[in-house]
């Protein structure tokens, strides 16, 4: 199929595609949004057709659902998921409202529909420093990331930043004598990190941040080899965007993200599939903290680093 016979069949259709960085190139080429959590999100509310199909993984299509309930909203493969999602309970979150009277929950939208109903505030790793300055609490329990939320604590030293002990498993394996290792091979390159890896690689690296600000950072810190230390899905865009320069990963994949395949997205277009459904009242929760991070982040973005 073409790309100018699949736009038709959409148009048709009435279906829209959004994609993150994370899944493979070629679903990237079909989509009709690609970014990552943060952007995903913003677009979500604005996508004007009636059928929506998320290429990621299952928190993606929960959070989409949850922005649009009156669409219909497809997940290529309904068992892709991201294990960091269910790296928090709700009553480790009941355990520490109960222990600290000034808490705020801020949950990072890696997390399924049921966490975020019962946090206060939802956040990406685009994003968490600007939802964090906007909170009076002193005291912040941040889930279900450990690395992202002690990643940006010494932006605030005057708040009690409690983090959860979830993390990412493709992220948390990078370690330090790897990003040691990779410096060493390659003495001019610039290390580029996300920030769901270890803290304490943090201060190896030229750049952390989320997967939109890794594709801006190419250009503003200039360059022409780059370590990637994110999913190497974001490597179609990278190379794209900058033909010229070489970019070195560190063998790091999503398997949730690999299971989204283009034969199930053009099978949705063409036949249908499994709606992503939410009970309404788990959806009006979960919609709160999502609504919060929009509206504290409608001004000037503040960057990571």
């Amino acid at each position: 199929m073409t790309n100018q016979e699949l736009d038709r069949l959409k148009q048709d259709r009435d279906v829209a595609i959004m994609a993150h960085y994370y899944v493979d190139g070629e679903i990237q080429d079909m989509a009709d949004y690609v970014g990552d959590s943060f952007f995903l999100a913003q677009k979500a509310l604005e996508i004007e057709a009636q059928n929506i199909i998320m290429a990621g993984v299952s928190f993606m299509g929960e959070s989409i659902k949850i922005l649009n309930p009156d669409k219909t909203v497809y997940l290529p493969d309904q068992e892709a998921d991201c294990p960091m999602a269910h790296m928090v309970t709700l009553e480790k979150i009941q355990e520490m409202r109960e222990a600290y009277e000034d808490l705020a929950v801020v949950c990072y939208v890696n997390s399924t529909a049921e966490i975020k109903a019962h946090s206060d505030y939802c956040c990406t790793s685009a994003n968490a420093v600007k939802v964090l300055s906007a909170i009076e609490a002193k005291n912040i329990f941040f889930i279900p990331d450990g690395n992202l939320g002690a990643n940006i604590s010494g932006f605030f030293p005057d708040k009690n930043i409690i983090c959860n002990d979830g993390a990412c498993p493709v992220h948390h394996e990078v370690t330090l004598d790897q990003v040691k290792s990779l410096r060493q091979a390659h003495p001019g390159a610039k290390v580029l990190a996300h920030p769901e890896c270890r803290p304490e690689i943090m201060e190896f690296v030229d750049y952390k941040g989320s997967t939109s600000g890794i594709l801006k950072a190419v250009e503003d810190l200039g360059g022409d080899e780059f370590i990637v230390l994110t999913e190497e899905g974001i490597a179609w865009k990278l190379q794209k965007t900058y033909p010229d320069k070489t970019f070195i990963f560190n063998d790091m994949v999503c398997q949730g993200m690999k299971q989204v395949k283009k034969e199930d997205i053009l099978r949705i277009i063409e036949e249908g599939g499994p709606e992503v459904t939410l009970d309404e009242d788990l959806r009006i929760a979960a919609r709160k903290p999502l609504e919060r991070m929009l509206e504290v982040c409608a001004s000037p973005q503040k960057a990571l680093v």
